[in-house]
């Protein structure tokens, strides 16, 4: 993309879908903020490249948390928007996650299962008894991939996607995500960016019916610097 605007990293493009790196802390469509979202830099990098005139179209089909870096689908067409949002719906679309926690969790690996509800006025997400008012199931598979320095790296992948689900879940078992300011604001310090990086993505062509999978390397920045041997080998 051009230099006036954040580069973002694409990892594949054809006439239905594009893959891209989403940067941390941009959001991922428009907010209360005005800043730049992922979403309209996106658009007009596609307009400027192919020339085209009015509204490009570009589809969101799910999306990261602002200080979430990593591998996103856009659809580029009507079609493939449809597909990909069946894709999330239907469970096919493929997220794998790599996280920095405080700590070490008790149990090596294990399904999470907890009930979530989202207080908008706040922003924020907190664990509830099944059954009440707003609560919506929450499932993810985690996995201790390796631990130093009173810190772990951990791969995680979302069989549901709630908002902040990841963030929550993990802090409910006593390992929030190191830099989280919200979830974890007793173990972390201001200014430290939360490690959670989205590194794997799969999904059924809108088109093709193949199953495509793309990764993404979290930055070379600490705490990800701690296993570079355990972190993907592409972008």
């Amino acid at each position: 993309m051009r230099s006036s605007r954040p580069a973002v990293p694409v990892l594949h493009e054809d006439n239905h879908v594009l893959v891209v790196v989403k940067p941390v802390n941009m959001p991922t469509q428009e907010d209360a903020s005005g800043d730049l979202d992922l979403l309209t830099a996106l658009k007009e990098d596609l307009k400027e490249r192919h020339q085209k005139p009015g509204n490009v179209f570009l589809g969101l089909v799910h999306r990261l948390d602002r200080p979430v870096g990593g591998a996103m689908v856009f659809a580029k067409t009507s079609k493939a928007a449809s597909r990909l949002s069946d894709a999330v719906r239907t469970h096919k679309l493929g997220k794998t996650y790599l996280a920095v926690v405080r700590g070490r969790p008790a149990e090596a690996s294990a399904r999470l299962v907890h009930h979530l509800r989202k207080d908008s006025r706040t922003n924020t997400v907190s664990v509830v008894r099944a059954g009440s008012e707003g609560a919506k199931e929450a499932i993810l598979d985690y996995e201790t991939l390796a631990s130093r320095d009173e810190l772990s790296l951990v791969r995680v992948r979302l069989k549901t996607g709630r908002p902040h689900q990841i963030r929550v879940q993990l802090a409910t078992i006593g390992c929030p995500l190191y830099g989280d300011q919200r979830y974890g604001t007793s173990v972390n310090k201001p200014g430290q960016q939360l490690a959670l990086w989205a590194a794997e993505l799969s999904f059924p062509h809108p088109t093709l019916g193949e199953t495509l999978t793309f990764t993404s390397r979290p930055p070379a920045d600490d705490p990800w610097t701690l296993w570079p041997d355990l972190l993907p080998a592409r972008f």
